[in-house]
């Protein structure tokens, strides 16, 4: 025990990684890093900052409009036939076009699409309704008159009302989870927790078991979706307050999604960094990064690594002085084959997607080599308000290649609130 207490605080505090800690129920340096035990022996690095705020003299600051500031309701009808098509009509207030938009990578508002899930039985979709992509504008076009009414396999109904407030660092009840994905560790983040945490923000940062400084176990179990999303499921509830945004990179996406659809009411916004589209995982065909699972077994740990430094659209000497700096792909090859094969989660499709409600911003780096901006265009299609952001210097690492473009992107949207409430009449509705 000694001796594992002693390799967790010298992680924290020299950055090495270790892999190998042991159970620290009150040990905390005092750089804000410490050690969470999850499950027994199953120990994750966390690192919190919490701000030295005041104590307030007074009610916390508000603004003008009362109660009813940045309520949008959220009214949708989602309808998945038999043949795998899926339609999405919103019946609620949509926020007014010009504070919330969906943008292309040529800066251009997202064409009308037509939404279809993939067919298990390998039957083409039949041509139907189409539906305006993204942001909550979706409207189903209505039916030819000689087609028979078919019968749906499900509907859904979503009607709730979202109040969306900008979450300032002086606000004490406003926390910012951290989600890296697989290979990095919190150390991926230190750009934007330096930068969050300057500005008064409390921010929370996990490593995943297996990464940075969080244990290791020797089973493969260990790092299925469903083992990693309940670990993220004890750190948002450890950490949660009233209004919590959940920050997540690649595979760490698909946790932040989970968390909002479990926990509507306190996930106040969303932001997912190069996380591909909304589809279900299944390792049996491709990873997180496309790479199929077979070649993960065959390659070294230095070929693994070699890979992914493809995440960097440069390979000078900065880039390369960051992905050391930043302790990314710095993982065993069992936990890096484990990670792969264990992304099996077909509850996370479009349809589980389309019944968020929460605001999301969508950032994507354009070199990306892994998640092409495609896929992220789908994502904003079927998610209910969202933004898409396109950075045309960065590639999958790109929160650490442009840290203050980043930065300032996630900065306006935790800011953003709509101007107007739900249902006044002003403005103009897409």
């Amino acid at each position: 025990m000694l001796t594992s207490i002693t390799d967790g605080l010298l992680c924290c505090l020299t950055g090495k990684t270790t892999n190998a800690v042991g159970p620290l129920d009150s040990v905390e340096s005092s750089n804000g890093y410490s050690f969470m035990e999850v499950k027994p022996g199953r120990i994750l690095r966390v690192r919190h900052s919490t701000p030295n705020r005041p104590a307030p003299e007074g009610p916390e600051e508000t603004q003008p409009g009362g109660p009813e500031r940045g309520t949008v309701h959220c009214k949708r009808k989602i309808t998945v036939y038999r043949n795998g098509q899926l339609v999405i009509e919103n019946l609620g207030d949509a926020v007014r076009s010009e504070i919330l938009h969906c943008q292309n990578s040529s800066g251009e508002p997202n064409s009308t699409v037509e939404l279809e899930l993939s067919d298990p039985a390998g039957q083409a979709p039949a041509q139907g309704p189409a539906s305006t992509p993204g942001c909550g504008t979706q409207e189903a076009a209505a039916a030819p008159s000689k087609r028979r009414k078919r019968k749906p396999k499900k509907v859904i109904n979503i009607d709730c009302k979202k109040q969306i407030t900008s979450c300032k660092g002086t606000h004490s009840d406003v926390v910012l989870f951290f989600i890296h994905g697989v290979g990095g560790s919190l150390d991926i983040w230190k750009e934007q927790l330096d930068f969050f945490t300057k500005l008064g923000y409390e921010v929370v940062a996990p490593d995943l078991a297996g990464h940075g400084c969080s244990s290791a176990p020797q089973i493969a179990a260990a790092y299925t979706f469903y083992a990693l999303a309940e670990d993220m499921r004890a750190v948002f509830k450890c950490y949660a307050k009233k209004r919590n945004i959940l920050i997540g990179h690649s595979y760490g996406v698909s946790f932040c999604t989970f968390l909002a659809h479990e926990y509507p009411d306190l996930v106040h916004k969303v932001i997912m960094i190069n996380g591909g589209g909304p589809t279900a995982l299944e390792p049996s065909f491709c990873s997180i990064f496309n790479m199929p699972t077979c070649v993960l077994h065959c390659l070294s740990p230095c070929l693994a690594w070699s890979f992914l430094k493809a995440g960097f659209a440069r390979q000078g000497a900065k880039e390369k002085q960051l992905l050391k700096e930043g302790n990314a792909f710095n993982v065993s090859s069992f936990v890096l084959r484990a990670m792969m094969s264990g992304q099996y989660w077909p509850e996370g499709d479009e349809v589980y997607h389309a019944e968020l409600a929460v605001p999301v911003l969508l950032v994507h780096g354009m070199h990306d080599k892994f998640v092409p901006v495609e896929e992220d265009q789908r994502m904003a299609e079927i998610l209910l308000i969202a933004f898409l952001k396109v950075i045309d210097e960065g590639s999958h690492m790109v929160m650490m290649e442009c840290p203050e473009t980043v930065n300032t992107l996630l900065h306006e949207f935790v800011l953003w609130e709509p101007e107007t409430p739900a249902g006044d009449g002003q403005g103009e509705k897409k």
